[in-house]
């Protein structure tokens, strides 16, 4: 019986290894989203993990801040206000089921549920940088889509203005809440045209999971060119205005914490200077960007505004 020689296969007909691996990968992830698409939430994010597909508009070229600091660093006054207390004390926090209010100024009020809230859009991985008052700040990949995609579906009426976030309140789950170092429930909020801007970031998830409870879980929003806590954590209202709403860290400091924030180096807070920032995980402080490097993004939104007045 003759034996069967195949034919050789020209070098440059053979897939290199790391391409055909890059090409598994692609099969398996996109594998995965299509099974994603057809299930709820509740099933493929069941053991904590959110697909999120990588958008390049919205990155910078910086390290980014490990896991395990962007999880166990935080402001989070409704479990504490030690820096590592949200994550010791937010584990009771019961993220299902949830919903969040919609109404106000708008044409159409609505109850999402978190999975109908989680379908509205396609999830992108966003890198964006993170700078809280404190001069401390953090490079952190969330995963979300732009807020305008649910502000669009409600659709705003010519009165609304503003927009308002407000937290859960329930001091049986967030024991920092049993305090009066805020008055609770939190709140915050935006201009219109501030959270309609394709930066401000509905938000579900980091580094490829699910929101932790301790960083706002199950969903939360991210301003990035503002200072932190401008992004409202564990939101179950949102409500649109006419006139500005005034805010949880407004009401406490008013001297101290305005109602726009946006983070500018040639403002001071009352207590410190904004000129610098200590990356987390970093020894030497580097100078604060304005509007925390997305100036040429959301400049145009302040236009003609007094920056120290409008702080």
């Amino acid at each position: 019986m003759p034996v069967y020689k195949p034919t050789p296969i020209p070098a440059s007909e053979i897939t290199p290894r790391p391409l055909f691996n890059d090409r598994r990968r692609f099969m398996q992830i996109a594998a995965g989203a299509s099974l994603a698409a057809l299930l709820p939430p509740s099933v493929w994010a069941a053991d904590n993990k959110l697909a999120g597909v990588k958008n390049p508009a919205y990155t910078v070229p910086e390290e980014l801040t490990p896991y395990k600091d962007v999880t166990s660093y935080n402001n989070f006054y409704e479990f504490g206000t030690g820096k590592d207390d949200p994550a010791k004390n937010a584990g009771g926090l019961k993220t299902r089921p949830w919903t969040v209010t919609v109404e106000g100024e708008v044409k159409k009020p609505q109850v999402f549920d978190l999975d109908t809230l989680m379908k509205m859009a396609a999830i992108e991985e966003r890198i964006y940088r993170l700078r809280c008052v404190e001069a401390w700040s953090m490079v952190v990949p969330w995963l979300g889509f732009s807020l305008a995609e649910l502000i669009k579906q409600v659709q705003p009426t010519g009165k609304a203005k503003f927009v308002e976030f407000i937290s859960l309140n329930d001091a049986s789950q967030m024991p920092g809440q049993q305090t009066s170092v805020l008055a609770w429930p939190y709140r915050e909020g935006l201009r219109i045209d501030e959270a309609m801007h394709p930066l401000t970031l509905l938000t579900f998830g980091l580094y490829g999971e699910l929101l932790p409870n301790q960083n706002g879980a199950p969903v939360r929003v991210v301003v990035p060119w503002k200072y932190g806590f401008k992004s409202a954590k564990s939101i179950v209202g949102i409500r649109f205005t006419e006139q500005q709403p005034v805010t949880s860290w407004m009401l406490a400091g008013p001297s101290e914490y305005g109602f726009y924030s946006n983070v500018n180096p040639t403002v001071d807070h009352a207590r410190w200077s904004q000129a610098k920032e200590r990356r987390i995980g970093e020894f030497f402080r580097r100078k604060t960007l304005m509007f925390n490097g997305y100036e040429q993004e959301v400049a145009a939104l302040y236009t003609g505004m007094d920056l120290k007045a409008n702080f």
